[in-house]
């Protein structure tokens, strides 16, 4: 077994749309990772669904999860210390409801860690709802990687 010494206090950070995601750690072995999510109040994903199952933990603040399953629309509103898995294939999606920023841990496989590295931006995001560019940059990113928006 090796272990890592690797500190979490510079993390590799990314934008995408307007949350901020962090690169807490990869098992490369495994295709595993774990990142934090920092959701600001208003945003959120679109409904959408892909191969990658995912654990989502909320930290901080609350943030209400959608499934869409065929007999209507379910949510789920999550506070600190809240979980929820979503299985491959499920149609999903999540949103900042509140004043306060929301910040959740996240575990992915590498189908979602490649999505995020390639739409993800260092730079910090202008403020407000995303541009017709953005959200058709991040359409095209989905479709080259299995993401289905719905």
């Amino acid at each position: 077994m090796s272990v890592s010494n690797r500190k979490f206090d510079d993390p590799q950070t990314l934008w995408v749309i307007r949350d901020r995601l962090r690169f807490l750690s990869v098992l490369p072995e495994s295709g595993i990772a774990l990142i934090e999510i920092t959701v600001p109040p208003g945003a959120g994903t679109p409904p959408h669904r892909h191969e990658s199952p995912e654990i989502f933990y909320i930290l901080k603040g609350e943030v209400t999860f959608g499934g869409f399953d065929g007999s209507g629309p379910k949510f789920t509103k999550l506070r600190a210390g809240g979980s929820i898995d979503v299985p491959s294939g499920a149609a999903h999606n999540y949103q900042n409801a509140s004043s306060e920023p929301a910040v959740m841990l996240v575990v992915v496989n590498n189908q979602m860690v490649n999505f995020f590295r390639e739409v993800g931006k260092p730079d910090t995001p202008p403020p407000g709802p995303p541009s017709a560019a953005e959200i058709a940059e991040i359409s095209a990113v989905c479709a080259r990687h299995g993401i289905e928006l719905l």
